[in-house]
């Protein structure tokens, strides 16, 4: 890293730090989708930001490690989980992934938009990721398939991958899991001009069979 780098924590506490709120506070609508009938347990939330998904599951009974590499995102996750009552089924951990990773195996590793213009070894977390599904548990990776319609070639050196890029990527043993969802879809998002914009994001969701 020269001088003029800063690290992803310096960016993103940075980022953080613009405004009391970043994100909608809601959770993600792929989240929902695939999980609400999984029957609640450990959940592992990476990239947990100011924590809508972790207090979600949270509420739907799950216990729930959430980790970021912000402790500003951390501590206003913590104060909006305080307020919806589920602050105890929330342990809130920093981690910078790549480098350090939560103990323990869980029932559903969650990684939602796990991308950032610094070094993070995407691939590599997501591998480690999978290493923490319990048998009979689910990887779920949720992320962008290409740049934001409104702004094509925004940062060329970052590599938005397809759903099929990502489950390759996760090297996943050969009859260890059970590929349950591979695929893009399409979702309404608002521009920094405010116009409402289709992008494409994609799914991977993985079923561990076997320890």
């Amino acid at each position: 890293m020269t001088d003029t780098q800063i690290s992803d924590e310096e960016f993103w506490n940075a980022r953080y730090a613009e405004s009391d709120r970043i994100w909608s506070g809601k959770p993600n609508a792929a989240l929902v989708r695939e999980v609400a009938d999984l029957t609640p347990g450990r959940a592992l939330d990476l990239g947990c930001g100011e924590g809508g998904d972790a207090i979600w599951l949270a509420g739907q009974g799950w216990r729930v490690t959430a980790v970021d590499v912000s402790q500003v995102a951390l501590d206003r996750a913590a104060g909006h989980a305080v307020t919806e009552g589920v602050a105890d089924r929330i342990d809130w951990q920093r981690h910078t992934l790549g480098e350090t990773f939560p103990e323990g195996t869980f029932d559903l590793v969650s990684s939602h938009f796990l991308h950032t213009l610094g070094e993070l070894p995407r691939e590599e977390v997501l591998r480690t990721a999978a290493g923490a599904v319990a048998p009979g548990g689910v990887l779920l990776v949720v992320g962008h398939s290409g740049p934001p319609p409104w702004e094509p070639d925004a940062h060329p050196d970052v590599h938005l991958p397809v759903a099929r890029e990502v489950l390759a990527d996760l090297r996943l043993t050969e009859g260890e899991w059970e590929v349950l969802v591979c695929e893009e879809h399409e979702r309404t998002q608002t521009a920094p001009d405010g116009r409402q914009m289709i992008r494409t994001d994609n799914t991977v969701k993985v079923r561990r069979l076997t320890g």
